[in-house]
């Protein structure tokens, strides 16, 4: 049995407390996680675990094995790393991202993600709301923010530019917008998650923000997307998400000369630490994917 994998199955049931838990993050049975912790114990002829029909947990033994079994299992996969090539990659990813970013920008990704490394499966998980990584066994998050969570591993992989937009059938029947204080008069479409609907703008030297009272709000950005197209009123949206709108002209640019805060798009994982290679390759792509201008 490969006790590497052991090691690597050890490791995530002290941090899980739970074998189905790892089982689902590891894509293995349950029984195959059971037979992992059993080998390492019979290796190290010492009980790690205490089970119980509700709750796993350390032993003494354990927790005095566990950073050393740690340090080893660090050391064994850079080693892997070393002998095995890309052609080899093989595994599950599970990947948390927004709507409207996995639907405009990050399955196209995937796409030439996968055409690489044809033995990795990937699931992407569309919610708009900052997920718990460890609890919910997501790998990598993929979100917008201006100060991500501290307690995760943040990479920069783009930048995320807004802009504030309407239809052109809102505009041709609403007063003219000249500057942010005239958004007052306007029927505008709130992100419920963003800012607590102040927009904030900027153009050379001056600076307004501007407290929106929104006819209408969505917990996703599409939703407000589609609504502007129907002329329902100004939304402030981003770039990589409304670009192509701006081309073909179903939305309008409004007030192009006022910029709204520019936000990071981060890469999220819990730890540097036990990155599986199929997770690690997938950050590498995405930071060289998204080094290009996409949108």
């Amino acid at each position: 049995m490969d006790r590497l994998k052991a090691a690597r199955v050890f490791v995530d049931v002290a941090k899980s407390g739970n074998f189905t838990a790892t089982a689902d993050r590891l894509n293995m049975s349950r029984p195959m996680v059971t037979r992992y912790i059993e080998a390492m114990e019979e290796w190290l002829n010492v009980r790690l675990l205490h089970r119980t029909t509700r709750k796993v947990s350390l032993t003494t033994a354990g927790e005095n094995c566990l950073k050393e079994i740690e340090s080893w299992l660090l050391a064994g996969e850079a080693l892997s790393d070393i002998t095995q090539t890309q052609e080899a990659l093989r595994g599950r990813i599970k990947v948390s991202t927004s709507m409207s970013f996995g639907f405009a920008q990050l399955v196209p990704a995937t796409k030439e993600f996968m055409q690489r490394y044809p033995e990795i499966e990937v699931e992407i998980n569309v919610e708009d709301t900052v997920t718990d990584l460890v609890e919910q066994q997501i790998d990598l998050a993929i979100r917008i923010s201006s100060n991500p969570d501290p307690s995760l591993i943040g990479k920069p992989i783009a930048d995320c530019h807004s802009v504030l937009v309407a239809s052109p059938e809102y505009l041709s029947r609403h007063p003219e917008i000249n500057r942010p204080g005239d958004l007052l008069n306007h029927d505008c479409l709130g992100y419920k998650h963003f800012e607590q609907h102040v927009w904030h703008l900027k153009a050379e030297s001056e600076y307004e923000s501007v407290e929106i009272k929104p006819c209408l709000s969505a917990n996703e950005a599409t939703v407000l997307l589609h609504a502007a197209k129907c002329g329902m009123g100004i939304t402030l949206q981003p770039t990589y998400l409304v670009s192509e709108e701006l081309k073909n002209g179903a939305l309008m640019h409004v007030l192009p000369t006022w910029t709204p805060n520019k936000l990071s798009i981060y890469a999220l994982y819990p730890s540097r630490k036990y990155l599986s290679k199929p997770v690690r390759a997938f950050i590498d792509f995405i930071s060289e994917y998204f080094a290009i201008e996409r949108w």
